[in-house]
């Protein structure tokens, strides 16, 4: 007996004396994606004419992907990195007018972490389809705010979305945003969480609050474009302050993820979708955005997971945007379905420095029919040019004839690439969708529509624009749509007109249903943004529409074309429009 009890009291003390792993959490992910904010636009990157000290200490608190690539524009980069798919896959081909819609039968990161009992939110700038199934309430977020197209008018108020339903923004549109980033961690503390937060700048119009601009309108700047593009000193300025803003509204997303016991198992993406969208200081790089240099397509990439990833890490391996479904789910312990196609890799394990070679590897950069590749030394360009990028990052030293058969291999592969990715179908033709089971909204702005006449759009990027100098009867608005399910829908319009357009009566029609409605009520704001506008903007101005219902619209499965015309107009002009908003009966 003494034996014995001798005996079990070792083992106990044994047992006691055993470090127990503790049972795995799924963590909390928050990815912050800026929207053409270069690389080289972070102090941590050695940039002195801004300070970023609140993303800075995601990469010192966390590591670094020192070799992370994305597209050259928006809407390619982010249908990757919601996707794992190369972007020409998903039917993406263009920003705007439909071309960035990535086909709605491809399960997201948001579909998949929601399946794994995820609670999941998107604040800010979609740019992947606005009418469901596309929009993002469709793809696996339980809560979106913000506008699904790719560049908006106005920053302080704007007119956005909640969940397909038109508001009203609260004041500088990245401060809103982050409280609604705030509020869905602190609501949802107590289950695991996925935060996306496509943040809108410093994508122009180049707006900021005065605090911020105040900083740096009349700021030297000490580091500037070293290329033959010509810097615009001012824009540079605006992007600067906008990219200051960004980093105290992180600075506030950290300390309520510290407040609420969060930081050590929330995993926290920082990067941008593409490189720069003016000449600034890059590092050295050639290219900005819409290039496929290596300027207009490295992000910073800074990820933190306290107690998992090592603090300080850096990691030369090379990264792309279609890796980071793969490898989040890999953090999360998520196996994803053998059926679900991936371009991208699993590299979660570098992530965590558990096997830190590099793994070879090629990386594709595509846009406007150019393609280059990047390895983990080199980079072939569009026109077949091969550089060193070990020791040129401005690639200023063609390398071709030094190199032949790395040149002639790598052309090859890009070759091969071409042949597989670009050749799948994309149809330019592919109508808006409307009556998309279980979503009661459905907007169609002037961005998707087409103008016959006269009828102008207030400016050549569609994306915010309205349509304007409607002036005859005989002229109209259409959409070519696919109609997924009969119904009844109620129809609003968002117009402005001057006061002799009152009386004109409008008809929405699609094959043989239809409604009128006489406009009543006069309506002729100013336009809005210029005051706002630190470098003259390229986009257009935009105005206060008013909302009015049209009527009720019981429209039929199939595809056709819906028309807004005139049918009466008893002044010199009809109204200026900016968006319909189909609600579900």
């Amino acid at each position: 007996m003494r034996i014995f009890l001798s005996t079990f009291f070792t083992i106990l003390a044994i047992c006691s004396c055993t470090k127990r792993e503790a049972p795995f959490k799924q963590p909390n992910i928050v990815l912050i994606l800026t929207d053409d904010q270069g690389w080289g636009d972070l102090s941590y990157h050695g940039n002195t004419n801004l300070s970023t000290p609140n993303i800075d200490s995601i990469a010192y608190k966390g590591m670094v992907l020192e070799n992370f690539f994305v597209q050259p524009v928006c809407s390619p980069t982010r249908a990757e990195l919601l996707t794992g798919q190369h972007f020409p896959r998903l039917g993406v081909y263009a920003t705007s007018a439909g071309g960035e819609r990535m086909d709605f039968d491809v399960p997201t990161i948001a579909d998949v972490l929601k399946s794994n009992g995820y609670q999941t939110a998107a604040y800010g700038k979609w740019h992947n389809g606005m009418q469901p199934p596309y929009h993002p309430n469709a793809r696996g977020f339980d809560d979106f705010y913000g506008f699904c197209s790719g560049h908006w008018g106005n920053y302080f108020s704007p007119m956005l979305e909640r969940n397909g339903e038109i508001v009203k923004g609260n004041g500088f549109l990245v401060d809103d945003l982050f409280n609604y980033g705030i509020d869905f961690v602190s609501e949802n503390r107590d289950k695991p969480f996925f935060l996306y937060l496509p943040i809108n700048t410093p994508h122009s119009p180049m707006q900021s609050p005065d605090e911020y601009w105040a900083r740096f309108k009349d700021k030297p700047l000490t580091m500037q474009y070293q290329g033959d593009g010509m810097e615009d000193e001012r824009f540079t300025r605006a992007a600067l302050a906008m990219v200051e803003n960004i980093d105290w509204n992180i600075g506030r997303l950290n300390a309520i993820l510290k407040k609420n016991g969060l930081e050590e198992n929330t995993i926290v993406i920082f990067m941008s979708d593409n490189g720069p969208n003016g000449w600034r200081w890059n590092g050295g790089m050639r290219g900005k955005k819409g290039s496929t240099d290596e300027g207009g397509v490295k992000s910073p990439f800074f990820i933190k997971w306290p107690k998992h990833i090592k603090a300080g890490h850096k990691s030369k391996q090379l990264m792309a945007s279609i890796d980071l479904l793969p490898t989040l789910t890999g953090l999360a312990k998520i196996k994803l379905p053998d059926t679900l196609r991936m371009d991208g890799l699993d590299l979660s394990s570098k992530v965590l420095n558990q096997n830190p070679a590099t793994t070879a590897r090629v990386v594709y950069n595509h846009w406007n029919g150019e393609t280059s590749l990047r390895t983990q030394k080199y980079r072939l360009d569009a026109e077949n040019r091969l550089y060193d990028m070990d020791n040129d990052l401005g690639q200023t030293i063609d390398i071709s004839s030094k190199k032949p058969i790395i040149k002639d291999s790598l052309v090859r592969i890009k070759e091969k690439w071409e042949q597989e990715i670009l050749a799948s179908k994309i149809d330019k033709k592919r109508p808006f969708t409307i009556g998309t089971k279980d979503y009661y909204y459905t907007q169609l702005p002037a961005r998707d529509a087409i103008a016959t006449g006269s009828i102008t759009r207030s400016n050549r990027w569609p994306n915010d624009s309205f349509y304007t100098n409607w002036v005859s009867t005989n002229d109209s608005i259409f959409w070519n749509v696919d109609i997924l399910q009969e119904g009844t829908f109620e129809v609003f319009l968002y117009y402005t007109c001057k006061k002799d357009a009152v009386g004109t009566k409008l008809q929405l029609r699609l094959n043989n249903s239809k409604i009128t409605k006489v406009i009543s009520e006069f309506h002729d704001p100013d336009l809005i943004g210029a005051d706002k506008d630190r470098s003259p903007r390229m986009e257009s101005l935009v105005k206060d529409f008013k909302a009015i219902k049209l009527g009720e619209i019981s429209l039929n499965k199939g595809i056709g074309q819906l028309g807004l015309s005139a049918i009466t107009m008893p002044g010199n002009s009809v109204i200026d429009f900016r968006l319909l908003n189909l609600k579900r009966k």
